[in-house]
This record gives structure tokens, sequence and C-alpha cells, in this order.
């Protein structure tokens, strides 16, 4: 049973082709021609979630595992606005979603006709392609060239485009077979003739290399070539939790390291050589440093996008992080210096004041933090929430056998639980969320979702209301701190009997420590853990702490 729409099979046949073996459908009727082709065709794996929001995030964390486009198909008006907020964010950390929104006839739109908006472009701002289809047979070679763009652009170039398909009623008609359609490869094409002598004599005069990675997927050809360069002592390696590489050489606690230095100190840590790769970065400590601190030479290393971040960009170098790095080693030779000798001493310093300081700690997130992370298990992967989680997860040094993912391209708290689930479902890895209250209720309905794997876990941290407005000194200055923190009293005891999670909470070290003791135990349905923490104390310990470095 197929649909008899010629549009519709256009589309499902461009995905057969093009290998995009996930389609995530929210319900709806002008979809119809679409929802009936996807769930007979052979090889399309389709998924049904019906909030459309949670969709685009739960398809983005399957792709951001399968490192491929996923499609998401929803129906016309609203829905498709409410893939915005994912859309956004695969845009900004270049994780290829293919977005297919059914949509009225032209004739339709703004005359009063139910389920109606203007939906031709609506994304433009933040897709890398919009293919608007036309319902006319006469225009079939016209629409497959648009489809096919869509498809390769979404491939090649890493990231979210958009499909615009009208359809006049009647909508459920069928047929017994699909049309054979003929696709056009293409190939994305690159110049990437790099000049490896003149970055070599750059790097050879430069007594002071900072390399600085931010969100990264896993790859053990970077973590190969980074062992390389951390043995040449005039270079420094600064990485976040998101960045997937892991070494006792690297910084991995920015902000532990650079919270409390003076004047002189940043001139010496100040470097002339800064090499960026990778995504976002979390540290607003190293952005307002390097902006202010600013290198002789900068140069970002990415296949795609070109990051001024730090306003003194001098090379943008497109090629992947680990090749260019790889060929660039074979040109270089290591100079004398104590750059890094001397900021490794500093964080040995600096752990060891951590060390210090938890151990007598009082019960907070900080100290909880420690806990969680200690009873992650080994080859497993962590999904974390934005705002103080991921901030607290930075200060951490974290299990080397785990991968840690973020959503940084706009680091909002919409879609963290959705786009996690999404992972779990996707990666052969035990999956944990750690979540916080605002994160974890915001995207609550991202439970409503059948495909939620029976070892996927959520570590839930409540204080109570957005614990990050207490942290950053503005809102406290403020008479509107209740605007900005949002207190309540919610729980996610219900929403867990609601969806068939198992469900413990914690108030206190020892419990926390006795329900980690058996959360990751093998069992028939996924878990929640909420634990409770003193919104009064939370802010007060994290300022403690820093003073103690």
């Amino acid at each position: 049973m197929y649909p008899k729409k010629q549009l519709a099979q256009l589309v499902i046949s461009a995905c057969q082709n093009f290998n995009i073996d996930t389609v995530v459908i929210s319900p709806g009727s002008r979809n119809a021609p679409l929802t009936i082709g996807f769930s007979n065709v052979e090889g399309i794996e389709t998924l049904s979630v019906v909030d459309e929001r949670c969709a685009a995030f739960f398809a983005m964390g399957i792709a951001q595992q399968k490192q491929q486009p996923v499609a998401i198909v929803c129906t016309s008006g609203s829905a498709l606005l409410n893939y915005y907020p994912a859309i956004a964010e695969a845009f900004y950390s270049k994780i290829p979603l293919i977005v297919i929104s059914a949509d009225r006839p032209k004739h339709l739109i703004d005359i009063g006709d139910g389920q109606t908006i203007r939906q031709e472009n609506v994304f433009e701002n933040h897709i890398l392609y919009t293919a608007n289809l036309i319902e006319n047979e006469e225009l079939l070679q016209e629409n497959s060239e648009l489809v096919t763009q869509a498809i390769h652009t979404s491939i090649l170039k890493k990231g979210p485009v958009h499909i615009n398909v009208p359809f006049n009623e009647p909508i459920y008609e069928t047929v017994d077979n699909l049309k054979e359609f003929v696709f056009n490869e293409q190939v994305l094409t690159v110049d990437n003739d790099i000049d490896y002598k003149h970055f070599s004599d750059v790097w050879n005069n430069s007594e002071r290399k900072l390399i600085l990675i931010g969100v990264h997927y896993p790859s053990k050809k970077l973590q190969q070539v980074l062992d390389f360069y951390k043995e040449d002592p005039s270079v420094l390696i600064l990485t976040e939790t998101t960045s997937n590489v892991k070494d006792d050489k690297f910084i991995n606690s920015i902000d532990n390291l650079i919270s409390k230095l003076d004047e002189e100190e940043f001139k010496n840590l100040q470097p002339d050589l800064l090499i960026t790769l990778g995504g976002m970065v979390v540290s607003k400590r190293i952005k307002q440093f390097l902006r202010k601190y600013q290198p002789k030479k900068h140069w970002h290393i990415d296949e795609l996008t070109k990051m001024d971040t730090y306003f003194c960009l001098t090379s943008f170098i497109q090629e992947k992080g680990s090749v260019f790095l790889n060929n660039l080693s074979t040109h270089i030779r290591k100079i004398s210096s104590d750059y890094q000798s001397v900021w490794l001493k500093e964080k040995a310093l600096r752990v060891q004041h951590h060390t210090e300081f938890l151990k007598n700690a009082e019960y907070c997130d900080l100290k909880v933090f420690e806990s969680v992370l200690l009873s992650i298990p080994d080859n497993s992967q962590v999904q974390v929430s934005n705002s103080s989680i991921i901030r607290y997860m930075q200060l951490f040094k974290v299990n080397p056998t785990i991968e840690v993912f973020c959503n940084r391209g706009t680091s909002g708290i919409d879609g963290s639980t959705s786009t996690a689930i999404g992972a779990a479902f996707a990666s052969k890895l035990r999956t944990t969320l750690i979540t916080g209250d605002l994160s974890f209720f915001y995207d609550s309905n991202a439970l409503w979702n059948a495909n939620i794997p029976a070892d996927f876990r959520i570590i839930l941290i409540n204080n109570s209301g957005g614990g990050i407005f207490k942290i950053i000194p503005g809102p406290k200055k403020t008479n509107a701190l209740s605007y900005f923190e949002t207190p309540h009293n919610l729980t996610a005891v219900h929403l867990a009997e609601m969806y068939g999670f198992d469900y413990c909470a914690t108030e206190s070290l020892s419990e926390l420590k006795d329900n980690l003791n058996h959360f990751y135990k093998t069992s028939a349905k996924p878990k929640i853990l909420e634990i409770f923490t003193p919104s009064d104390k939370n802010d007060v310990a994290l300022q403690q702490y820093f003073k103690s470095l």
C-alpha cells in the first residue's frame, strides 16, 4: 500500500535512494501520503512521536549518534513551527536533519482555510537548503532536482534542510506500486590545497602554542594525533568535557585553571599561536581571556564552518582537525619551552585543592556531581543538559571510557531529554542523562515515547529552580530573581508513574550512595533518580569552591 500522490512517492524514493533509513513521524492528516508511504517501504525504520518539538530533538539525537541524516515528517500548520528549536540546534551543531513538512497548496494559504500558515522558507535563517515543491506532474523533473539537492546538502554539509510538500485532497488514496525515479549523485568538492610549509614556519617560530578543542564527536584519530602533540613542551592542550579527548597532559577543567589568575599570569598564559577545532566552547572565561589576551596568530580548523570566536582569526583551514594536525606533524619540530610544564603544575595544584574542598564539602550540587560521576559505568554514554549542569560537569575529570554529549549549538534547555532518548535509541552504549529540573520539566513530553530503552537512566538534580541564575552575578542584583530562577515544588514521581519509569529519590549523600549502588542494575524499565539539593546552599558552595582553588 503506497500513496497515490506523486510528490509523496518522489520524496520517499529519494530517501530510499540516499540511504535515509530512519524517519520520525508525528501524527496528522495532511501528511497522510508521506505517513502511508514511509511506513510501508522497505529499508526505512519509522518511529512515531506525537509532540513535534520532542520528535525533532529525538531524531537529532539519533542523527548525532549515527552521524548520518534522519528525516522528520509532520502535518501542515503550527506543527512545523515546533521543529524550529531542534532545527536551530542542528544548524549550529552540524547535525544532519531532513525536515519534511506536508502543506496546503498555495491557493489555500491566507484565505482563512484551516491549519494553514506560510510554510515556505519558514526556517530561512537556520536552514542549509529549502526545497519548496509544487504539486504538478509536469514539474516532476524540477521537483526531483529540488529534493535531490536538499538531501545532498544535508549529507555533505552536515545540517538541517527543509522539504515542503503541498498536497491537494484527496490525500488517502493508495496504489500497489511505487514509481521508479532516477536521482543524480553529487560530490562535495572542497579546495583544501593547504600550504603546510607556511603553517609549519609559523608553528616553528611560536614559543607558546595553545590547542583548544570544543564540542567534538569521539575520534580515535584525533586522540592519537594529540598524543603526539602533547609531547611537545611548547604545546598546551585545553579540552572540555564535550571534546571527548582525554589525557593527564591535557587541561580538562579550564575554569578551574584560569578563574583566579592575575594580570601577570594571564600574560604568561597568552599564546603566540592559538589553534581551535571542534564546535562550541562552554567556558565563558576562556572566551574572555582569549579576546583580551589575543594570540599573534589564530588558526581555526574545520571542514565546513569558519568561526572567529576570539576576534583574531588569521587562518581558516578547511580540513578535518585530525587530518591537518597529522599532516602538519611531519613538517614541524619541537622547541625548548616551559609553557606546558608551568601550566600542568598549576593544574596539579588546582586538582589538589579541588580534592581537598570536596572532601569536606556539605551536601550540595557540587558534592552530588562527585558521587554521580563516579557511579557511571565504564564504556557508556552521558548526555548532559544545559545551564548549570554542563558547567558543573566541566569542573570534574570524567572517566576516560565515557562519551559525553550536550546540545551546545544554541545551548538551550529545550530538548535535552528528547535528544538523550534519541541517542539512547540509536547508540550501542548504555546512556545516562544528567539533567537539571528546569530542563527536565520543560521537556517532560520527551517521556511520551515508545522507543525508550530499558537501560536508559535519568539522573535529575532538582534544586527547585534555575540554579544558574544564582551562580551568575547579574540576576541576584535585581529585585526580579524569582522571574529568573522560577522557583517551584515540582517532582518527577508522577511523571515516572505515568510514563512507566522506575523511580527513586534522595535528599542526602548517604541516600544518594545507596541509590546509586543499584541504579544501573538491569531492569525491565528505564529509571529516574531524582536528587533534591538545597537551593539556598548550592551557589554559596560553588563560590567557596572557586575561592579554595
